[in-house]
């Protein structure tokens, strides 16, 4: 090659690099999905996750990818997890619970992050308001704790009057123990009822507890909302079954399983609101003016098999205003 050939060849080379480097596509947006539970016991809000991130023409393996970590209901895992996503410098973190939401928050202070909480996150400290929530956090807050009261009315609907209630506990997680028995403590004092708690974080101690109530013969169980009890979920119901318990619980899940009843939040479509928040994000809006939204979409669900089976007879009362019963 002559020398002004090449002289001509590397002056051209210099002028279009830049142009194709300009024409490269942007990087995709990577979220940081992290979750107390685990997958197996996900599917379905998981789809709902997507289905909110659809509403904001986002799509996994599209123009997003999305990095899932889940504690498998070890809360000692959260920070470790959420330290790991801050590191791979996601776009954008979205969590569960109080304690994964206080992980990552302790794990970034620029990352956005989403969060569908069942506890009040100005008292907790996660935003400084609902409508103006300033720094890097916003999301969903449905009402599990805070609904407690209405659950043990349900539950005294099934039976006598006069029997007690046991009410199953989380002590690992004392925000939610703590709304979660003072709502059950007024409302049994109300009709002079008597209220026994328990206390369990592990799965022997669920197994003790269960042993406890059926030595007391306990017949009414509300079990409190809380991540390590839905990973439980099949144990519990598998308890108050065998030990002819009737226990009300604060999601869905259970009563799918042979539970007898729910009465709570519509997990999923929070999962969905989460993902519609996270869009809202990735097009641009910032988390601190985005207000912390209220979810009011409950539902009641009954087993009428189990009732059946328990030797209840589910009042009109009742199947009148439940959202779903299976039979």
């Amino acid at each position: 090659m002559r020398r002004r050939e090449f002289i001509t060849l590397i002056a051209s080379t210099a002028v279009t690099c830049p142009l194709v480097a300009r024409a490269q596509p942007a990087a995709m947006p990577v979220i940081g999905f992290l979750n107390p539970t685990s997958a197996d016991s996900n599917a379905d809000r998981l789809r709902a996750f997507h289905r909110g991130l659809k509403e904001a023409d986002y799509v996994e393996g599209e123009n997003i990818a999305i990095i899932y970590r889940w504690a498998d209901g070890q809360n000692e895992r959260l920070p470790e997890l959420a330290a790991d996503l801050a590191r791979r410098k996601v776009s954008i973190i979205a969590t569960f619970t109080p304690a994964a939401v206080v992980a990552a928050q302790a794990a970034t202070k620029t990352i956005p992050i989403v969060f569908g909480v069942n506890e009040d996150p100005v008292r907790l400290g996660l935003v400084a308001s609902l409508g103006r929530p300033g720094g890097n956090a916003t999301g969903i807050n449905f009402l599990t704790a805070e609904v407690a009261a209405k659950r043990f009315n349900l539950l005294r609907e099934l039976t006598s009057a006069a029997d007690p209630v046991a009410v199953l506990v989380n002590p690992d997680n004392p925000t939610s123990t703590a709304s979660t028995l003072k709502d059950v403590a007024n409302a049994a004092r109300s009709i002079g009822v008597e209220t026994r708690v328990l206390n369990a974080s592990t799965s022997s101690a669920i197994t003790a507890a269960f042993a406890i109530l059926a030595q007391e013969r306990t017949a009414l169980l509300l079990v409190a909302g809380d991540a390590f009890f839905s990973s439980r979920r099949v144990q519990l119901v598998h308890l108050a079954t065998r030990h002819a318990i009737a226990a009300s619980y604060s999601q869905r899940e259970f009563v799918d399983i042979g539970g007898l009843m729910s009465y709570g939040p519509n997990l999923s479509d929070v999962f969905r609101q989460v993902g519609a928040y996270v869009g809202r994000i990735l097009k641009g809006a910032k988390p601190a003016e985005l207000p912390v939204v209220q979810s009011t979409k409950f539902e009641l669900v009954i087993n009428a098999e189990t009732a059946r089976t328990l030797g209840l007879a589910v009042p009109a009362s009742l199947l009148s205003i439940a959202d779903e019963v299976i039979e």
